[in-house]
């Protein structure tokens, strides 16, 4: 107990707590393991919901749809088990950023699907799909920031 304070110090906390901090981060990491399987999966079967959103999104990437989609969807299924596996964590977690923040280029290559007439605080279904990788993000840059150090 800290005297100073008044309430208990995170190592003598009755509630549970610590066990939260403890594994809160292992299973944020592999919950967006499982998510990026789950979604990569559905991309490689060819029977996701957002194929097109995603091949309009990349229409300048000068590969065809329906090999540029199964690709993204190998990545992701790669990535997601390394995150459930704890392997390569640092590499996978920043080309996982990377590829999230990719994401957001349908707010601007096409505005029209992802705003209600135009409105940026008005978002339609696609929007708020593109729009909740910011949790995604966070959850990510989450997981970094408890890596322990490199060793040298």
């Amino acid at each position: 107990m800290d005297l100073t304070t008044a309430t208990p110090t995170p190592a003598t906390r009755p509630d549970g707590a610590d066990g939260l901090r403890r594994h809160a981060p292992t299973l944020l990491r592999v919950a967006l393991g499982v998510v990026f399987v789950w979604f990569g999966a559905l991309k490689i079967a060819n029977v996701t919901p957002v194929a097109a959103l995603v091949a309009d999104t990349l229409a300048f990437v000068p590969v065809p749809p329906e090999l540029l989609l199964p690709a993204l969807g190998a990545f992701e299924v790669v990535a997601g088990g390394l995150l459930i596996a704890g392997r390569l964590l640092r590499p996978v977690l920043a080309v996982l950023v990377a590829h999230l923040v990719g994401t957001f280029l349908v707010l601007v290559t096409l505005p029209g699907v992802a705003f209600q007439d135009g409105n940026p605080l008005l978002l339609t279904t696609e929007g708020e799909f593109v729009v909740k990788n910011l949790v995604l993000v966070a959850g990510a840059l989450a997981v970094a920031a408890v890596l322990p150090p490199r060793s040298r």
